[in-house]
């Protein structure tokens, strides 16, 4: 979580817009290393590449051992150029299936809404209000498995929880579906719970050196990845729940660090190939199981984003941000992530207030402003809401379906990171229309006006400028106000006018469109 294989080397003039940057992005989603060193006739040498630490591999004669790739780009204009060009790249090459060039579906997630305590008509309730409000995917999180009521038990396990879901999750998506929704489920393969049957089965199938205590984290023990048996048996148990259901995504989580490196499936002199074997075993799951369910739109997920990289890109187009949704927050981890990544490929969710981490309150106007820098959610309890807030999600539902594709598969430009405000905006593909959005942290007093400077304009058209506002007196419609028309140089090199703040955490948002 506090490491990415990705760096960048600028000159010190450089920043967004200007100056030249390279970028380094190592396609790779096991332990790495990225090194920078200038030596004494100031030459810079980038070293990147699978940690040294830990790690080693017998080769025998006539064996081949083949290293991780690593994508540089070099920009003479600034960082939001080299953005622009991994977006792209990452977007409509890494990235394969059907899923690539689709519009993601729009969706809603029970996880903090319930949490583990749940059943079947519980979440048919909320997937009730969630299809009313225009919501298109229903993701079923942790708990509908074994015997699972906590995080203490069960992992491996992957069969339906009958004391839940009466009709398991074949009846439930099934339901789901008839209402007009799609069905998604989440599962963390890579773990076993101690309390399991999977785990009384096969004790020594989790990674475990041999004659020490196991060490814990979050209840659970890693399934060792290196061993061709557990790889197929990951493999069966989730083929096995997508045929029998019509389940259409997949959030693959993956909730502890590894510890404890030790495999009994390797010899004494080759347990620090564990590692990376483990990565290629996790490779060899996933080309499985995408080649099995080419229609299933995968997610990654690792206690959020720890595992977020073009290697999981490859499998996953797209990837859980952070479990951390607190919008203030989610400024920095999107801005961030979005660095190098696609902001297509950025799950990103609106959830409750107080937030559940920090407990901080923000309007949820601001909440969906954030979350439509990537792929729009919720999660939170839709059957909990005031009316006045299911009709705002219900707005910001619509308008993001209207915008959907410029976020989607448009051009990204980060036009503010700095103190309090935080503003970017997508221009469409064929240039036609733009979408801005800003939002100012924290209030300050005696404050001058501002303006924001866009980018990515003709200079010469004209472009209505409509600015979007909450929801109006007709429930579910985006209020629309300040209708004008400026041209693109104006928009460029004078800007739009921002409001004065009303206080913490306050959002603006304009659409808009080329005239001719």
């Amino acid at each position: 979580h506090q490491f990415n294989p990705f760096l960048i080397l600028k000159r010190k003039n450089a920043d967004e817009f200007q100056g030249e940057v390279l970028g380094f992005s190592l396609v790779y989603s096991g332990d790495f290393i990225g090194q920078v060193e200038v030596d004494n006739f100031d030459v810079t040498r980038v070293v990147m590449g699978i940690h040294p630490n830990e790690f080693r591999w017998e080769l025998q004669k006539g064996e081949m051992f083949q290293t991780p790739e690593m994508v540089m780009v070099y920009s003479e204009h600034g960082m939001n150029e080299m953005s622009q060009t991994y977006h792209e790249l990452y977007r409509t090459r890494l990235a394969r299936g059907i899923w690539r060039d689709k519009e993601r579906p729009i969706l809603i997630n029970n996880w903090e809404a319930t949490y583990f305590d749940f059943n079947e008509e519980k979440i048919l309730q909320i997937a009730r209000k969630a299809k009313e409000i225009g919501i298109e995917l229903f993701v079923l999180d942790d708990g509908w498995f074994g015997k699972r009521n906590w995080d203490n038990c069960s992992l491996g396990d992957w069969y339906p929880n009958l004391e839940k879901l009466r009709d398991g999750i074949a009846g439930l998506s099934k339901k789901i579906e008839e209402m007009g929704m799609k069905f998604g489920l989440w599962f963390e393969p890579e773990m076993v719970s101690p309390d399991s049957r999977l785990f009384r089965s096969h004790p020594d199938w989790a990674i475990q050196v041999k004659g020490r205590p196991k060490q814990l984290a979050r209840n659970q023990l890693v399934l060792d990845l290196s061993r061709e048996e557990v790889q197929d048996y990951i493999v069966e148990s989730v083929d096995r729940v997508l045929r029998e259901a019509p389940i259409t995504y997949v959030k693959w989580d993956m909730n502890r660090n590894i510890t404890d490196w030790g495999s009994g499936h390797l010899a004494a002199g080759r347990q620090k190939e564990l590692g990376h074997r483990y990565i290629l075993g996790l490779y060899r799951i996933l080309e499985r199981l995408t080649g099995m369910h080419p229609d299933v739109l995968f997610e990654g997920c690792a206690g959020g984003g720890g595992r977020f990289d073009p290697g999981m890109l490859y499998y996953m187009p797209q990837i859980w941000a952070s479990d951390d949704t607190d919008a203030a927050e989610r400024l920095a981890i999107q801005h961030g992530t979005a660095c190098v990544y696609p902001p297509v490929s950025m799950g990103c969710h609106v959830s409750a207030c107080p937030n559940h981490i920090v407990g901080r309150e923000t309007p949820l106007f601001t909440r969906g402003v954030v979350a439509m820098e990537g792929n729009l959610g919720y999660e939170l309890d839709l059957t909990a809401m005031e009316e006045k807030d299911k009709d705002e999600v219900k707005r910001q539902i619509g308008f993001y379906k209207d915008i959907r594709e410029i976020v989607q598969k448009g051009r990204y430009y980060r036009l503010k990171h700095d103190g309090d405000q935080r503003a970017w905006m997508y221009v469409s593909e064929k240039g036609d229309r733009a979408v801005v959005s800003f939002v100012q942290i924290l209030a300050k007093a005696n404050t001058v006006p501002k303006r924001l400077r866009l980018k990515g304009l003709e200079r010469e058209a004209f472009y209505r400028v409509e600015q979007v506002m909450e929801a109006g007196e007709e429930a579910g419609t985006p209020g629309i106000r300040d209708v004008c028309l400026l041209r693109g140089s104006s928009l460029m090199n004078i800007g739009l006018g921002l409001n004065r703040p009303s206080g913490d955490f306050q959002a603006q948002q304009w659409v808009m469109y080329r005239e001719g």
